[in-house]
């Protein structure tokens, strides 16, 4: 029995039963499109953890006050009321720790805001010069504090894109929907004025938080007018390089356990988080999320199996009285064996094209929509494919024996 027979025969047994073929391929449809979509969100959610723990910085190193804090704790928002860091602390490490390139201070707090007859209760942050370096943030309008205005306890203040719109507006005829003039506008914060000296770049929301929805002022201004203490809520510390992370650390943990007086490190006063770490616990979650989400749909192929050995069963019984003829004009096992085999496994591949079809266009049409990013990788796509190849092979095998195992004049007397 030449190929083109078997293809010939396949497309006449599938035709016959359009409606219980197509419900068939339906199955692995359902199955594979499963597959590639709740993969593609899986490694999409993934992607997007990995680039929101980017975005806090490059090669940061976060020291919190209070107890150890665990990954996941929260980063931007885990800054507690405990007060232990001070500007002597950040000095230290900046003369003593080797292989740091920079370091900021931070002072957060949420005030209300206040311009023009509008108001927004926001977070403001007091930070340093080197703020903007360490936490990849870039100027639109104007300038970033300087230290300089730190020590002369200036009033200024630089808004994030988020709350400049909430309190002056949009203009959607400039490049960065913010109309003109309000460098040189004043502001209240806590009922004290503050003149505005910059604008940031627009950089999204985040898992960590947003920096479009802060307002940044000089460390020691926040200190003296807003906190009224000398304590610091965050130092930020960037090191030379992915490699020098772990060694900043430890010995940043060295310096401030002798500066605290503490000989026992499980009594820290202070945490110590390293964003490597963060973004290695990040990507075991995103990996172990698409897995499930690939086995939950793996789920579907599995019932689509079951469907097409059913059909298959079916098709066998119903079709008893053909294959004892086939098989007593000469017809041999293996090509019996063949014909159902191959019958099956074109019910998988074309369930699993046009499941692929469906999995991409449902991946980007829920990209598109914007309730998720998701992320379509070509091993998701072969991946798919070859499991419906094989789900043909494994759930067809048996029909397939079994009609090749017939009896031929058993076969000739079925009614």
């Amino acid at each position: 029995m030449t190929l083109k027979d078997t293809l010939e025969e396949t497309y006449a047994a599938l035709s016959a039963n359009r409606v219980r073929s197509s419900l068939t391929i339906l199955g692995i449809v359902i199955g594979i499109s499963s597959v590639i979509a709740l993969v593609s969100v899986g490694q999409g959610a993934s992607a997007s953890i990995s680039s929101s723990v980017s975005a806090l910085g490059s090669n940061l190193l976060e020291i919190t006050p209070g107890a150890t804090r665990q990954i996941g704790a929260g980063v931007s928002a885990g800054r507690g009321t405990a007060q232990t860091l001070t500007q002597a602390d950040s000095d230290a490490i900046s003369a003593q720790v080797a292989n740091v390139q920079s370091v900021a201070d931070e002072v957060t707090g949420n005030y209300q805001v206040v311009a023009q007859g509008n108001n927004t209760r926001v977070t403001v942050d007091g930070v340093s010069e080197d703020y903007p370096q360490i936490r990849n943030v870039a100027i639109d309008q104007g300038a970033f504090v300087t230290d300089q205005q730190s020590i002369s306890l200036n009033k200024v203040a630089v808004l994030g894109p988020t709350v400049a719109a909430d309190l002056f507006g949009t203009d959607t005829t400039q490049p960065d929907g913010l109309p003109t003039g309000i460098i040189g506008q004043t502001i209240r914060i806590n009922n004290i004025d503050f003149t505005v000296i910059g604008i940031d770049v627009a950089k999204g929301g985040t898992s960590f938080g947003s920096q479009d929805n802060e307002v940044f002022i000089p460390v020691q201004t926040a200190q003296r007018f807003l906190t009224g203490n000398n304590y610091l809520s965050t130092i930020d510390v960037q090191a030379n390089g992915a490699s020098a992370m772990t060694q900043v650390q430890n010995d940043i943990t060295t310096l401030l356990l002798a500066r605290h007086n503490i000989t026992n490190p499980t009594l820290a006063d202070f945490s110590v988080l390293n964003q490597a770490d963060i973004l290695a616990s990040a990507s075991s979650i995103g990996t172990t999320l698409t897995y499930l989400l690939g086995a939950i749909a793996g789920i579907s192929l599995l019932v689509g199996g079951i469907g097409i050995m059913n059909m298959m069963l079916t098709t066998v019984t119903e079709r008893t009285r053909e294959i004892g003829l086939r098989k007593a004009i000469g017809a041999r096992k293996g090509d019996i064996s063949t014909q159902f085999l191959v019958e099956a496994v074109a019910l998988t591949v074309i369930g699993g094209i046009i499941g692929i079809v469906l999995g991409v266009s449902i991946s980007f049409a829920v990209s598109w929509s914007g309730l998720i990013t998701t992320s379509i990788s070509w091993e998701a796509i072969v991946l798919a494919f070859g499991v419906s190849a094989a789900i043909g092979i494994a759930f067809g095998w048996y029909p397939a024996r079994r009609a090749a195992s017939l009896n031929p004049i058993e076969a000739l007397r079925f009614e």
